[in-house]
């Protein structure tokens, strides 16, 4: 399949309801996220589900694009969000099944997991130095495109790893010196190969 280049004027058709775009904006993603989706879902009702959901999501977020030749990073990050919503549920339904009489309490206790969780990831944050925070929110909380990052930054993709490097040790840090724990680093930036488990 050939890459499409993706503009400004694209978006707006597709936003204005183009049906030749709309058309086009369909055939041209629907193979695509079948390809991405296959490897990671067993069954092709998951597939459609998840793929209709980024295509409506994706149509009713346009107007977040500012720039019409990252549609295509923006499906792909819009599909990655639904795909760990769709991991969530899924997981979720199974430990809800497997233990019926915890279900009232289980939601409730995920939430609060989440939100505390959340609350205390942004408070390092916060009290970080901004460029560092900045990346690591980039990356890990907005899955911003990185060549649009390196774009933000004046770098290149090799000093940006250098950089992330950085943030990621002062995030970790700040974390470990304000609560005490590691579950929700590992959760927010994958476990670390240096750190003992």
């Amino acid at each position: 399949m050939d890459l499409f280049s993706f503009d400004d004027d694209y978006v707006r058709r597709l936003r204005d309801g183009d049906r030749e775009t709309a058309a086009h904006f369909n055939s041209y993603f629907r193979d695509l996220l079948y390809a991405k989706l296959r490897r990671r879902l067993r069954s092709m009702d998951a597939i459609e589900e998840v793929r209709q959901e980024v295509f409506l999501r994706t149509l009713e977020r346009l107007d977040q694009i500012a720039d019409g030749r990252k549609l295509g990073a923006f499906v792909n990050s819009t599909c990655n969000h639904v795909l760990m919503e769709y991991y969530r549920q899924e997981s979720r339904a199974v430990s809800l099944d497997e233990h019926p009489e915890k279900a009232g309490t289980t939601d409730l206790e995920v939430a609060y997991d989440s939100a505390h969780n959340t609350a205390r990831v942004r408070a390092v944050l916060a009290a970080m130095d901004n460029r560092d925070a900045e990346i690591l929110k980039a990356l890990f909380i907005d899955d911003a495109d990185k060549d649009g990052i390196c774009e933000g930054y004046g770098v290149d993709r090799q000093y940006l790893r250098v950089l992330l490097h950085r943030a990621k040790a002062k995030f970790r840090a700040a974390f470990m010196r304000r609560n005490s724990g590691r579950r929700t680093i590992f959760e927010t930036f994958g476990r670390d190969p240096s750190l003992p488990k």
